[in-house]
């Protein structure tokens, strides 16, 4: 059925590419601030890497209860909420005195805010687009990596020439007012809706059992979904804990912390760029194939990453590689889960399947400045990224889909 007054189906995009792009700013460029945190309080890196760590952790434990908040009252007004909640954590993050008052204002407000922002719009957008679902994914969580390309330099400038408490307190307002928008971009299409000259395709001939969907019950009773769940966790480890570290790893062999930055924004790029590209990939050549691809190519860039360290266009490369399989990974799970178990209950499902996310941003960040401040470098943090990214290639290499529900 087609509605007249409905809003253009292209404004939930926007929406995406607005609160992705927030959360992106949010979380992806926190490598930035190690070094001025470490200079002015003399913090170590496993103290500083704490806070990241909360407010990955609280994002990702955020996201399946708001994607229940969205099904039961309104994308538009959980954005909004979470977008003032994210402002007021981050703009307070400005003023910080302690790391307590630092781990609460970042980790766990701004981090609250931040994965309220997160999910309605990737379970919004889609419904708008029956026709391209994946292309509407990947506009939905392009911006986590736009929202670091613009950070990473911006917040290295600012820094530079005001100190990092503006950055938060200036930033945090524009993030804001980012989210803001964005929660008024979204809104659920009406009951029957479909674009124009468009038909859901017939899945069931006469006389087939005809397919259903996997409820949520379901789904957390297959050993597939929590093996899912285990290569979530092990894929987004190592990468969270390079996002965390990267710029420091670059200053700590000498490079200037601009082209340290760099290495962010490099990385930023090619996690944006992954992921509407590793979705038409993986329509080609298939989501299993390309899954191991993937995964194989970031054990050997894990690998590479110390190494390349004290080379910027080295250290660049290896960091483009790096934010290219990892960005793979928000197109690929939700596609898997999707395949896997349909989309009847998918909000609810792969919001669940994200937390995996958030316990891996706790602990990636931190084990890698733990090890850090343990062994002197950070070649002994990049190589355990590389071997729990080996765990991964594991269970996807030999995982089967769960069976088919029938009516």
């Amino acid at each position: 059925m087609n509605h007249g007054n409905v809003m253009p189906r292209w404004i939930p995009l926007v929406g995406g590419v607005l609160g992705s792009t927030t959360c992106g700013a949010l979380l992806y460029a926190w490598s930035v601030f190690i070094k001025p945190l470490n200079a002015e309080f003399g913090w170590s890196r496993a103290d500083i890497a704490l806070a990241f760590a909360i407010a990955c952790l609280v994002f990702g434990l955020m996201t399946y209860p708001a994607g229940r908040l969205s099904d039961r009252y309104s994308p538009r007004i959980v954005v909004l909420i979470g977008g003032i909640v994210l402002c007021c954590g981050f703009v307070l993050s400005g003023y910080i005195q302690t790391k307590l008052q630092l781990y609460i204002t970042y980790g766990v407000i701004a981090g609250f805010g931040g994965g309220l922002v997160y999910l309605p719009p990737i379970a919004t957008a889609p419904k708008w687009w029956p026709d391209r679902r994946a292309l509407a994914t990947g506009f939905a969580v392009v911006g986590l990596g736009l929202g670091s390309f613009i950070m990473a330099p911006l917040a290295t400038y600012i820094i530079a020439n005001s100190g990092w408490r503006s950055v938060f307190i200036y930033v945090g307002m524009a993030m804001g007012i980012m989210a803001v928008a964005a929660a008024l971009c979204l809104k659920v299409p009406p009951a029957g809706w479909k674009p124009a000259g468009w038909e859901p395709p017939r899945t069931a001939q006469p006389g087939d059992k005809e397919d259903r969907d996997y409820t949520y019950a379901e789904t957390i009773r297959t050993p597939q979904f929590w093996l899912l769940y285990t290569a979530y966790f092990c894929g987004s480890f190592a990468g969270l804990m390079v996002i965390g570290h990267i710029a420091g790893h670059g200053i700590d062999r000498g490079l200037d912390p601009m082209v340290a930055a760099g290495a962010a924004s490099w990385l930023a790029i090619a996690n944006a760029t992954t992921r509407v590209m590793s979705g038409w990939i993986a329509d080609r050549i298939g989501i299993k194939i390309s899954f191991v691809a993937f995964f194989v190519v970031q054990v050997a860039a894990m690998a590479l990453l110390y190494p390349s360290g004290h080379l910027y266009w080295a250290l660049w490369a290896v960091a483009a590689l790096i934010g290219w399989n990892y960005g793979a990974m928000f197109t690929l799970f939700p596609a898997t889960c999707l395949q896997y178990y349909g989309p009847t209950a998918q909000a609810t499902n792969y919001g669940l399947l994200f937390t995996s996310w958030g316990f891996a941003g706790f602990l990636g960040p931190f084990v890698g400045g733990w090890l850090k401040d343990a062994t002197g470098t950070y070649s002994a943090p990049f190589l355990v990224g590389a071997a729990v990214v080996s765990i991964s290639v594991i269970i996807i290499a030999f995982m089967k889909p769960p069976a088919r529900k029938h009516v």
